[in-house]
């Protein structure tokens, strides 16, 4: 496969182009108005999409962080309270729209190494609703796979105990799933099982599926109505939307189990990045897609200066730190690229 854009591209795994089949699929998609309802593609997205996740029902939007917003304000009100990590996706890198445009306010507590929240610290940051003075504890939001945890993929077991404290407390429980299929193929088990004590959860067709674009957001079919409504007020109900949904549906049909390949080609790139000295990687890292690693102290190029000399000699990486980078692994990066990718830094390295 070329490099895209000229580059070999491990910024991220959204940077991945539609297959071949997914184009072929879009130019003959049937159409017709999908904010009228009558888009037979979006249709048939929408009901695999539930199926995958054991939901009701879905909605498709353009992106993942859509999906979420609009997972907020169908959840809650103004004034109500959202318990999440203060690494999450959500809290750091959505804008602030929940706050912005929901009038909702997050409560971050600690993500631990592994991407989870600890059990007690839900429990302890749950509002007294007696209080006048204190905002409603309305929402749990967990992360999975946790990108800025190393891509770790949070368990079965772990996700119901969440779905459990939420339940007992008669909160609603939401999961940004942007990578659940990582998830579920790391830990070998169906997206469904992890998406199971959740009332929704979203996860996006144009990350490592390869989708150009869209996120579906699942749950019970009186949550999608009012998610429905959110999509709106948001902007982001589509026209003839199908010609997207083709590509997700070939997406969900066809990429899921590949992942897999992905999660290997992460495992040969860390072992690669071993043998290179000045590279420190992460502790468990990779769990999924994603290797992050660290350029040492004995390094006299920082992490922006070394991406630098990566970019002008044909490698994208994504700088996280001061000496801190993460690479991610995609369909559209084969072994040879890893290799070059190896040889390449290890030349860096050397010169510095």
């Amino acid at each position: 496969m070329p490099p895209l854009n000229g580059y070999i591209d491990l910024r991220s795994d959204t940077v991945t182009h539609p297959t071949p089949a997914m184009r072929e699929a879009m130019m003959h998609a049937e159409v017709g108005d999908d904010v009228f309802g009558d888009d037979p593609t979006v249709r048939r997205l929408e009901f695999l999409a539930a199926e995958w996740m054991g939901k009701e029902a879905a909605v498709f939007v353009p992106t993942g962080t859509m999906g979420n917003l609009a997972a907020f304000l169908a959840h809650c009100g103004r004034g109500h309270e959202v318990i999440l990590g203060d690494q999450s996706h959500s809290y750091l890198l959505e804008a602030g729209g929940m706050a912005a445009l929901g009038g909702i306010h997050p409560r971050p507590i600690p993500n631990q190494p592994d991407g989870t929240l600890r059990l007690e610290d839900i429990e302890a940051a749950i509002r007294n609703s007696a209080d006048e003075h204190q905002p409603i504890t309305r929402l749990v939001c967990l992360e999975n796979t946790h990108n800025r945890c190393g891509g770790a993929a949070l368990t079965v077991e772990y996700t119901h105990a969440v779905g459990v404290i939420a339940k007992r407390h008669g909160l609603r429980f939401h999961i940004d799933g942007a990578r659940i299929f990582n998830a579920a193929v790391a830990l070998g088990v169906p997206a469904r099982e992890l998406a199971a004590p959740a009332d929704s959860i979203t996860f996006c067709l144009s990350k490592g599926l390869c989708a150009p674009a869209g996120s579906l957001l699942c749950g019970d079919a009186a949550f999608i109505r009012l998610a429905r409504r959110a999509r709106k007020m948001l902007g982001g109900g589509m026209r003839q939307s199908g010609i997207l949904a083709a590509a997700g549906i070939v997406a969900l049909n066809t990429m899921v189990d590949r992942l897999k390949n992905d999660h290997a080609a992460a495992v040969a790139f860390a072992n690669g990045l071993r043998s290179l000295p000045g590279l420190i990687l992460e502790p468990d890292t990779p769990q999924t897609n994603m290797v992050y690693f660290n350029g040492a102290e004995s390094v006299h190029l920082d992490a922006p200066a070394i991406a630098a000399r990566l970019k002008e000699r044909g490698v994208l990486v994504d700088v996280k730190g001061a000496r801190r980078f993460r690479a991610v692994l995609h369909y559209w990066i084969t072994p040879t690229d890893i290799d070059a990718v190896l040889g390449v830094l290890a030349d860096i390295l050397v010169r510095a």
